[in-house]
């Protein structure tokens, strides 16, 4: 399919949210990005992992307490009391810790030393930390606009509209680990079920704990955790950016359009919990969670736009690894306030893809967090400027839920379902691709900064050209790279590629072409893909008679992919011809797999 790079003019109903979002106001005229720190530096939980053993899978010290659960309680009673504290068993993990309820919320910092002297009172215990709150990576404005730049501008886009000419993300599920989602227009046959991890019925806000209903019922307060705010509706201008429908002559169109969402709903009323948000990852990429029905659809992708600040915690690092260990890309947010990423999770925890936000001219957007910890940038927005905002779809609703909309937010909560969409149109590609292999892909093939965007990763995420690097062109998609040989201008002197490979080739002259013979196993689909850069050159393959079999003849700049199947029973050859168009002279990839 070919979309313009022109986005056809639509009608869209932007959302009016005054001032800022903070976990509990949405008040005044600031943009300023909310103090994830000062939000998540309470709370009134803790997670206490004991040791596994061979028998019962719980290591019992002696004095073994009342606790529901059977958990061995008398050690950890004491070191609680001595700071004023008393612990509720609450439930058990997907990993095997146990969640406990403290009678009053403490700060982080304190109930780090207090986990420090659990595991000193108990050896039996593996790991104690807070359960810290997440919050939504996002800073609503009060803005309209009408142009989805970030999809396809040649400045401040990620070339989703050439991209979407070679995949548009069938078949990949994408989990949205958000406040949930609502009904839209744009989302409607979009969706796989879901489901809503929040077992506090207070911050659920729904009537209910933990169910099959990830439905977004507001995430409004009254001022339970700061001062009072409307609904952010947040994971669904989420879910739209990451697969909103195309070409449906309505609202907005996502990254991987024909990907499906899968809400997993971990944030509600002043944010989520870390233990619900761990289980949530688990879940969704097809991990076992007591008490939770098996996910019938675990997602290939899952996307974070969420966080808090501190640096990555056991229970999410434990519950990341387990997603990888299941063939899961897992893509989080940097955050929003302007500081090193490495101080906040999940951010700064390992084997994510960690995503900066950019601004229209390719710069980092001011409030986005950078450094070392920081993979990748992407489109996430700067409403302080005219037509600068990330449009999505949305609801109108204040408080509880109203009709659907759209509007305009800024955040790397924005940036972050750009790179999960592409991320899902890499599977969509290669399906066999490992998470290290999709990140590669996307890391490598990312493009330089237009504008100055210190510590923001390797670049602006580049759609074609990430496909392009999946299939072994232009970096990262495995295999041999080799440099043409010339002459190699008829299928008699073409150069031989043995192996899945990378080619470095160049048109000399308007005259020149090149040809390359693979030999393809039975019962394999050679796919060829060619990047020329900003020239246009095309894209065939001839079978061992010379008949052409398959072409691509997109315009300047666009990456061309084609491909022939060996549907027979032994291995035949197939010639793939680089041919000069237009745009002059230079190099190109050339990236052949199967």
């Amino acid at each position: 399919m070919s979309i313009s790079k022109k986005v056809p003019s639509r009608t869209l109903i932007a959302l009016l949210l005054a001032g800022g979002f903070s976990a509990g106001t949405l008040a005044g005229n600031s943009a300023d990005a909310p103090d994830l720190t000062a939000m998540s530096s309470m709370t009134d939980r803790m997670i206490v992992k004991y040791k596994a053993t061979a028998s019962n899978g719980l290591t019992r010290p002696g004095d073994v307490g009342s606790m529901a659960g059977g958990l061995p309680t008398s050690a950890l009673d004491r070191v609680a009391a001595s700071n004023g504290l008393s612990m509720a068993y609450v439930r058990t993990t997907g990993q095997g810790a146990q969640v406990m309820q403290l009678n009053r919320a403490t700060a982080v910092s304190s109930l780090q030393d207090v986990a420090k002297q659990m595991m000193l009172a108990d050896a039996n215990i593996e790991y104690a930390e807070p359960d810290r709150r997440m919050f939504p990576m996002l800073t609503p404005n009060d803005s309209r606009y009408s142009e989805l730049w970030g999809m396809y501008e040649a400045t401040g886009g990620i070339k989703a509209n050439t991209a979407w000419d070679t995949t548009s993300g069938a078949g990949v599920v994408v989990a949205v680990l958000d406040t949930g989602i609502r009904t839209h227009t744009d989302l409607s046959g979009q969706t796989v079920a879901g489901y809503d991890m929040i077992l506090n019925t207070t911050t659920a806000n729904d009537g209910g704990g933990r169910d099959a209903d990830p439905s977004d019922p507001g995430d409004w307060t009254t001022g339970q955790c700061g001062t009072a705010s409307g609904s952010s509706w947040h994971g669904t201008h989420v879910a739209g950016t990451i697969a909103a429908k195309g070409n449906n002559s309505a609202g907005v169109i996502g990254v991987a359009y024909n990907a499906k969402v899968q809400a997993v709903r971990v944030l509600g009323t002043c944010g989520g919990y870390t233990s619900d948000i761990a289980d949530g990852i688990i879940w969704a990429s097809g991990g076992t969670v007591s008490g939770v029905p098996a996910n019938a659809t675990p997602a290939k992708v899952i996307n974070m736009s969420l966080g808090g600040g501190g640096s990555c915690d056991t229970t999410t690092q434990n519950a990341i690894n387990s997603a990888r260990s299941r063939g899961t890309t897992v893509v989080v947010a940097a955050g929003n306030s302007n500081a090193n990423a490495s101080g906040f999770s999940p951010a700064s925890c390992s084997g994510v893809i960690t995503v900066a936000a950019t601004n229209r001219s390719g710069g980092r957007s001011y409030y986005s967090n950078y450094g070392a910890n920081v993979d990748v940038a992407a489109p996430g927005g700067d409403t302080r400027t005219a037509g600068g905002g990330i449009l999505s779809t949305l609801n109108a609703g204040t408080t509880t839920p109203g009709a659907e909309n759209y509007a305009f937010y800024q955040g790397t909560s924005m940036a972050t379902p750009h790179v999960a969409g592409l991320a899902a149109l890499l599977y969509a590609v290669k399906p066999t691709a490992t998470p290290d292999q999709i990140e590669t892909a996307i890391k490598t093939s990312a493009r330089a900064f237009p504008a100055t965007c210190s510590q923001c990763g390797t670049g602006i995420i580049d759609a074609p050209a990430a496909i392009a690097a999946i299939n072994g062109g232009g970096g990262g998609g495995g295999g041999t790279t080799v440099n043409e040989v010339e002459s190699n201008n008829t299928t008699a002197t073409a150069n031989l590629i043995s192996a899945v490979a990378t080619v470095n080739g160049t048109l000399s002259s308007t005259t020149d072409t090149d040809y390359f013979r693979v030999n393809v196993p039975a019962g394999r689909t050679l796919r060829a893909t060619l990047n020329p850069g900003t020239r246009d050159y095309d894209l065939l393959i001839y079978n061992s008679s010379g008949t052409q079999v398959a072409i691509s003849e997109l315009g300047a700049g666009r990456v061309d992919t084609a491909t022939s199947a060996n549907t027979g029973t032994s291995t035949v050859t197939r010639y793939v011809r680089v041919r000069y168009y237009s745009g002059g002279t230079g190099s190109y990839t050339l990236g052949l797999s199967w």
